[in-house]
């Protein structure tokens, strides 16, 4: 008898572990995900101290020979370039017995504190160069070159940096890397050579082409894991229209491939490229870019490529560079995109000016498992292009089908001075919805703020969308509200109105809690407003950096009253972005 009360109290605290392990193993579990679309399962760790090279410094000065001096490193080595030296040609990296405490570096023999401290973005000021055409102000505290430059000098080929099959654990610091001027050569490229690369990191270098010749890649992904791309800056990556030998130019590439490839880490960049800046997909694949994270950059295209602008510049014979979009996913998964500026982008040639689009793709014929699932898009403004999104699950050319688009978390963006007709193709959008095949579902859209010139939909579906969440968002509704994107009476959007297109496009899905100004007749359980004074919004530049803000309460300026977006959110929230967050994950990005 005197034991049962010890039995009880055992048995309840065996039940108490249970239960804890088991909460335990659900909070670490629903972690993983926002909303719909799961998380990056892994992280490439890119810290300094996560690198460690405790061998020999080997110096390697100007006129030296580069390649050798790289087959000849043991792992734990330091390769010091001449800081100010040009090393010409292409550079091959071997396979080494190398491991996670026992890194070879390549860097400048400039010391670390003349250097960006670490997580600090490089720019051009540490080559020497105070500033660029079109480009945001460097902000040079002191202007002087500390980097070492390789340069890719062949006519032909990929280069300067190839990574032998098998390569492994290698960091880039303080670099300027380029290619010699002349229009033959474009294919300058950061490449695998065999058929895989890993643990491969880029820190504070400068990669670049030349201002009117072309350039097509800065980084080709395929085959490559654990690369991580941070702190540094890209320019001048760019395809001229009509008369150039590329057509499509991006600073980070990975068309999928064979062989699996991920996770990868873009962080703290400045990536420039007229094509797509950053692309996922596009080519043959039977394997999917997988744990990507792309946080803390800032995506540009500078307004001088865009014809007609003052200062204009093109290629040599005088004719624009192809420009197409920011981002754009046809082949990847477990992507998140976060604290990022999207900067510029226009229509006019094959697409029209979206900044980012999630459109998976069977390129060819030759990827029918392409996929683009598990998008997490949260915390990012976009700003100055044609149109805003576009998702769309869609056959290519050829009439192949990818196997999925879905599970997308889109969510605190802002969007602002989208321009719609005046930069080409017209579409000024806040969303383009296309399906044609796969199905399209489970996709959450919230607490966006959003003004745009034409509509706020464009839709076309011969079913319905499904699972979809739009909800607690700012959204004008421009010209239009809803738009069909074509297919006539097959299309659930045929004829659109405000209140029947939800109705008639989607499924098991709501529209509810959104504040929508312009024009009203939308589906009950949101508020409409003529325009932005009467919904309490004003443009503002203030501190903060954000565009717009909410009037907290009627004053003399441009806050005619309170607005009805303060915490209306299905969570209690303010209608439309984050806008303190979002303004603290921006502060630096510039």
């Amino acid at each position: 008898m005197n034991d049962f009360p010890q039995n009880i109290l055992r048995y309840w605290l065996a039940r108490l572990s249970v239960l804890v392990l088991l909460q335990c193993f659900c909070l670490g579990e629903s972690a993983q995900f926002d909303g719909p679309a799961e998380l990056p399962r892994s992280y490439v760790r890119s810290a300094v101290s996560d690198t460690p090279a405790p061998g020999k410094r080997i110096a390697v000065r100007e006129g030296g020979d580069l390649q050798a001096a790289i087959n000849n490193a043991t792992c734990g080595d330091t390769l010091e370039l001449q800081a100010g030296s040009v090393f010409t040609g292409v550079f091959r990296f071997p396979e080494k017995p190398c491991d996670d405490a026992h890194w070879i570096v390549v860097r400048t023999s400039a010391p670390d504190s003349s250097l960006p401290a670490e997580g600090r973005r490089l720019t051009p000021c540490w080559a020497g160069v105070a500033s660029l055409p079109g480009r945001p102000d460097f902000h040079c505290a002191a202007v002087q070159n500390v980097l070492a430059k390789i340069e890719f000098n062949v006519k032909s080929g990929l280069g300067p940096l190839l990574f032998q099959q098998g390569a492994n654990h290698y960091r880039f610091v303080g670099l300027e890397i380029t290619r010699a001027p002349g229009p033959v050569v474009s294919a300058l490229s950061i490449a695998p050579e065999g058929a895989t690369a890993n643990h491969l990191i880029f820190d504070r270098v400068w990669m670049h082409g030349i201002a009117q010749d072309e350039t097509t890649r800065a980084l080709n992904l395929n085959g490559m894991s654990y690369v991580s791309v941070v702190d540094s800056f890209f320019t001048d990556f760019h395809c001229v229209a009509v008369t150039g030998s590329c057509t499509d130019a991006q600073v980070l590439a990975a068309g999928g491939g064979h062989l699996p490839s991920g996770p990868f880490k873009v962080v703290n960049n400045f990536l420039e490229a007229s094509g797509e800046n950053i692309l996922f997909g596009g080519g043959p694949a039977t394997m999917t870019p997988a744990d990507i994270e792309i946080r803390g950059n800032h995506f540009f295209k500078p307004m001088i490529w865009r014809p007609g602008e003052p200062g204009f510049v093109g290629g040599v014979s005088g004719r624009p560079f192809i420009v197409k979009n920011l981002f754009e996913l046809k082949n990847a998964q477990r992507v998140l995109l976060e604290g990022n500026l999207l900067e510029n982008c226009w229509g006019g040639f094959s697409q029209n000016g979206y900044a980012v689009l999630l459109t998976p793709k069977n390129q060819s014929n030759q990827c029918p498992l392409c996929r683009v699932t598990d998008v997490t898009i949260r915390f990012n403004r976009i700003s100055n292009v044609g149109s805003v999104f576009s998702i769309a699950n869609i056959r290519s050319d050829a009439g192949g089908e990818s196997t999925a688009g879905e599970r997308y978390s889109i969510h605190d963006i802002v969007a602002d001075h989208v321009r719609g007709q005046e930069f080409g193709g017209g579409a000024g959008l806040v969303a383009q919805l296309l399906v044609a095949a796969p199905p399209l579902r489970d996709i959450t859209i919230e607490h966006v703020t959003a003004f745009v010139p034409r509509a706020t939909f464009s839709l076309m579906n011969g079913d319905r969308f499904t699972n979809f969440k739009i909800q607690n968002n700012i959204l004008s509704t421009g010209q239009y509200s809803v738009l069909s994107a074509g297919g006539g009476p097959k299309n659930c959007a045929y004829q659109p109105d405000p209140g029947g297109f939800f109705k008639n496009c989607f499924s098991n899905s709501s529209f509810t809690h959104n504040l929508m100004i312009g024009e009203g007749g939308w589906p009950s359980g949101n508020w409409s407003a003529k325009d932005a004074h009467s919904a309490g919004i004003r443009e503002t530049l203030g501190t903060d950096g954000m565009p717009y803000g909410l009037c907290k309460e009627k004053d003399k300026g441009d806050c005619k009253k309170a607005s009805p977006a303060l915490h209306a959110g299905t969570d209690g929230k303010d209608l439309g972005a984050d806008l303190e967050k979002l303004s603290q994950m921006l502060a630096n990005v510039r």
